[in-house]
Order: structure tokens, then C-alpha cells, then sequence
């Protein structure tokens, strides 16, 4: 974000506005942590204030502050279209193309309000009047912390926010093990922890928070996983017969792409979930090193992201979807096998 783009928008935040706050579907570690600490911040600035999600999100990120605020889509639509249509200012978190909000496009499309995207996917789309987008970033809630640094408000952040940051800071980079976690980012995330935020309790909020049905599909999915080591890569298959009989509650499988990730060896990983009411394989894509899992998820999957973390989806049945895969790799079979990790 320029410098007149910053000076507009302290402008525009200076009196109260109506303003909807959306994150992606099946919004995640980052995409809560982003939307429920912006949402306090412009509380504070006596602004009305909504959060609309597309649908659901897991129950391990439930204790967050003022998740509770937060509209399903699913669930409101009606209530959530009324909302958006009165909208003044949309802020777009951790998401940088409409469709990424699934059944939200088309009223958000149809939206008269400005709209901020703050995000650091690659490849936006140019809907937004003030961008922040930044793909060397760790996580939306990195580029939250530095927002309220370019709005001269980092001393809005409270013990709330500075949690819902750190949480997003720390999954999204894996527990700061991924290449995206800089010494900037180690900076942000001390600088949330004198905030207040607690890294012992949000650590074992997130991690340590399995259901014994959980654990039970986790032995499903590595039972089901393939190795295919001329091509230095793995994959899990989960079915939803398999969901179904293991009592799957969302965001169960959350993380399970990264067991075939850590093996040794293998520089690309990938899962694929079957999704029966969507009618569709739902697959999220990992890598080591510079194996580019952003442009295999465009060019393959209908999806995208980052270069070590992508997702997207598959329309064929899971035999045909795994077949796919295996017809894919023989293309990057040079660039798995000299990968460098």
C-alpha cells in the first residue's frame, strides 16, 4: 500500500463507516486471526462492524475474541446480503479473488462499497481500491501488524488482537518452520507476545486440542498414504465413506498433507479429500525447496496459493482424480528429483 493509498485510508477510517469484514471459504488459522483483529481494532474507531465468513470454520479456533460476531454465510445469507448491500467499506483478508468466497462472489461483485484487500497470495485480482498485497509476507496477520503500523495505531492492539495475530503468524508458517518466517516475522510475533498475546495457551489451543475421532481418521489417512519415490513425492487419499465412518467435523484434516510432507526425501506432497455434497476432490498441495506447488495448482488443479503451499480441487471421482496425479508427474520429474531441501 503507497503512501496516498495510506493517507486516503486514514481519511476514510476517520469517520464512522459501515464496514464488512470477509475472509476466504473454509477460512482458516490466518484468515480468523486476520478478520477478528481488524474487527476490534475498528470497534475501537467507533465504526459498525461485521464479519462474514462463506461458511463454518473449525472449533479449535473458536476461542478466539469475537468469533462468536462472526455471520455464516451459509447459515444467513439473507441477513449477510442485507448487511453487504449497506456496506460503506469491505476489507477482503487474506483472500485476493472474489470467487474465493464461493457463494459471497456474486453479491460482493454487485457491491457499490470500496473495497480493502489486505493479503499475500500471489496473482491478485484488481477489484480493490486499496491494496495491500505482499506475497514475501508470512501470513495476513503479519500484514495486520504492519497495517496498524502504517495507520499509527499499533497501540490499538490489545491482548485480543495481539492472540488472534499470533495464532494466524503461527500456523500459517508451521510453527515458524517454513522459508516464509523472516526475522521480521519473528520480530512481529515478540511484539504480539509483549502485547499479551500468550504463546504457551495459544500453542496448546491450537495443537493440542484433537478429538479422539480426529486421531482415529489421522490413522485412516496415513494408512491410505502412497509413496511415489521416483518422483520424490507422497500423497493421502480420504474418502468420504472414510470421513463419514471416523465422525469428521471440519478442520479435522487440518495439517494431515504435512505427515506426508515430513518424510524423508520426499519434496512434494499432496491430499485429496473427497467432498460429496460439493460433488468435487477438495486437495491441498505442499512442497520443500523451491518446487513451485502455486503454479501446479493453477496449471492442474483449478486452485493456487504460495510456492511451497497451494490448494484446489479436482471435478473426477478419486480413482480418476489419482490417476490424474500420476500423469502429472512424469512433467516435473527432473525438476522433484534435483530439487534441492
Amino acid at each position: 500500500m503507497n503512501e496516498q493509498q495510506i493517507t486516503a485510508l486514514k481519511k476514510e477510517l476517520s469517520h464512522p463507516k459501515k464496514i464488512v469484514i470477509v475472509p476466504h471459504k473454509g477460512p482458516d488459522g490466518d484468515a480468523i486471526g486476520s478478520i477478528t483483529s481488524l474487527y476490534e481494532y475498528l470497534i475501537q474507531l467507533n465504526h459498525q462492524v461485521h464479519m462474514i465468513s462463506p461458511n463454518d470454520f473449525p472449533d479449535f479456533l473458536k476461542w478466539m475474541a469475537h468469533t462468536e460476531q462472526i455471520i455464516n454465510y451459509e447459515k444467513d445469507s439473507k441477513l449477510a446480503d442485507s448487511i453487504i448491500k449497506e456496506a460503506d467499506l469491505i476489507f477482503s483478508l487474506d483472500h485476493n479473488a472474489l470467487h474465493r468466497t464461493g457463494e459471497m462472489q456474486t453479491i460482493l461483485e454487485e457491491s457499490t462499497a470500496s473495497f480493502v484487500m489486505i493479503d499475500h497470495h500471489q496473482q491478485p485480482d484488481p477489484y480493490a481500491t486499496y491494496m495491500y498485497s505482499d506475497t514475501g509476507m508470512s501470513s495476513t496477520c503479519q500484514m495486520m501488524f504492519h497495517f496498524f503500523e502504517m495507520m499509527d495505531h499499533v497501540e490499538y492492539i490489545t491482548p485480543s488482537m495481539a492472540a488472534s495475530m499470533y495464532t494466524g503468524i503461527l500456523t500459517d508458517t508451521g510453527s515458524f518452520k517454513y522459508r516464509s518466517t523472516t526475522s521480521t516475522t519473528l520480530r512481529v510475533a515478540a511484539a504480539l507476545v509483549d502485547k499479551g498475546a500468550d504463546a504457551e495457551s495459544i500453542n496448546r489451543n491450537i495443537y493440542d486440542a484433537n478429538s479422539v475421532s480426529r486421531l482415529k481418521l489421522l490413522g485412516v489417512a496415513l494408512n491410505n498414504m502412497t509413496v511415489l519415490s521416483n518422483y520424490r513425492t507422497a500423497f493421502i487419499t480420504l474418502t468420504q465413506q472414510e470421513l463419514d465412518d471416523n465422525g469428521f467435523k471440519k478442520g479435522d484434516t487440518e495439517g494431515f498433507v504435512n505427515y506426508a510432507l515430513s518424510l524423508k526425501d520426499v519434496v512434494f506432497a499432496q491430499i485429496f479429500i473427497q467432498k460429496a455434497d460439493e460433488g468435487i476432490i477438495k486437495t491441498s498441495l505442499r512442497s520443500k525447496g523451491n518446487f513451485d506447488v502455486n503454479t501446479l495448482a493453477r496449471k492442474h488443479w483449478n486452485g493456487g496459493g504460495h510456492l511451497n503451499a497451494a490448494g484446489g480441487k479436482s471435478d473426477l471421482d478419486m480413482k480418476a482424480t489419482v490417476d490424474k496425479l500420476i500423469s502429472i508427474l512424469p512433467q516435473y520429474e527432473e525438476e522433484l528429483v534435483h530439487t534441492a531441501i
